[in-house]
């Protein structure tokens, strides 16, 4: 197999892994703490509010948009390209003190005021119900897909490697909750999104560690399981350098050119793969030995034959 970074020596992983495993268990429950304490910044697509998409003659100044906006008084406007560079959608909280068309009137009287050449295309009303069934199915999803991701490790491995993926995907999960509920990003369907494909992108680097360790465990027969494990992680270290580099990449060209609209999408995609890979490396492994795992669970012992007595 070609690898464009040939590791000669074996990274010795697992002779640091209460060190990770620590700063794991840290980073979790900082995690859970700020989901406790600040919760998430729920978007209009889960809270409910107001949604105005506009036209322009020209490309529309998003900056302008929102300091006209923000002179009108109203709470937590987002505003965002729509299509082309000409179309601008609007979201607006629910106002206990004004309806939908209140709110859009004073929206197209303000932007009015700084360009006349603004058209208004549609206005659309969410309200709390539909936002809290979002979020409910939202929330279902990643259940779903959860329960979905342990029991296919479950059938292709075994239960300790199906328990040990599952925490480290949830670990990566939690993480990503985290870090948008403490510095209060905005959380909406797409960062959700997001989120869920994380979930299978970062299984994906579990399963291909844990192929090479079953792989391994039937290879090298005189090795000890921890020998075994930084092998299979050393020798699949070209393909994540490769792999979640190339991704990276094109997820940081939305992140700095994709706008306000795919902002907090690449933002969650971001921070799922650094810690995807981490937690496929050093969270999963050190877990399988916590679990005990022998070779004895991969290789039958061999059962010796009675010599029929004459």
């Amino acid at each position: 197999m070609l690898e464009f970074f040939p590791f000669k020596k074996n990274i010795p992983f697992m002779s640091w892994g209460k060190i990770t495993t620590s700063i794991s268990l840290i980073t979790f429950l900082f995690s859970v703490w700020a989901l406790w304490d600040k919760g998430l910044n729920l978007g209009v697509d889960f809270t409910g509010g107001t949604v105005i998409e506009v036209s322009y003659s020209q490309p529309a100044n998003l900056p302008a948009i929102r300091s006209a906006l923000e002179k009108t008084g109203l709470p937590e406007v987002s505003v965002q390209s729509f299509g082309t560079s000409r179309d601008v959608l609007i979201r607006l909280p629910v106002k206990s003190d004004s309806n939908a068309a209140q709110t859009s009137n004073t929206v197209m009287t303000a932007l009015r005021a700084a360009d006349d050449s603004v058209v208004l295309k549609r206005v659309d009303f969410v309200g709390p119900q539909v936002g809290k069934e979002l979020y409910d199915s939202g929330a279902l999803a990643l259940l779903v897909v959860a329960f979905g991701i342990m029991a296919y490790l479950a059938i292709r491995f075994e239960w300790r490697f199906a328990v040990a993926g599952m925490l480290a995907n949830m670990h990566d999960i939690v993480i990503i909750l985290g870090v948008f509920a403490f510095f209060q990003w905005e959380f909406t369907l797409t960062v959700l999104a997001g989120v869920l494909a994380i979930l299978g992108y970062s299984v994906n680097e579990s399963v291909v560690v844990f192929d090479r360790i079953r792989e391994n465990i039937r290879k090298m027969r005189g090795a000890t399981i921890p020998d075994i494990i930084d092998d299979a992680i050393t020798r699949t270290m070209s393909r994540t350098i490769i792999t979640h580099g190339s991704t990276q990449l094109m997820v940081l060209s939305m992140l700095f050119f994709g706008g306000e609209a795919l902002h907090n999408f690449a933002l969650a995609l971001t921070i799922g793969i650094m810690f995807g890979i981490y937690s496929s490396v050093l969270v999963a492994s050190p877990l399988l030995l916590m679990f005990g795992v022998k070779r004895e669970h991969f290789i039958k012992p061999v059962e010796k034959k009675e010599e029929a007595v004459v």
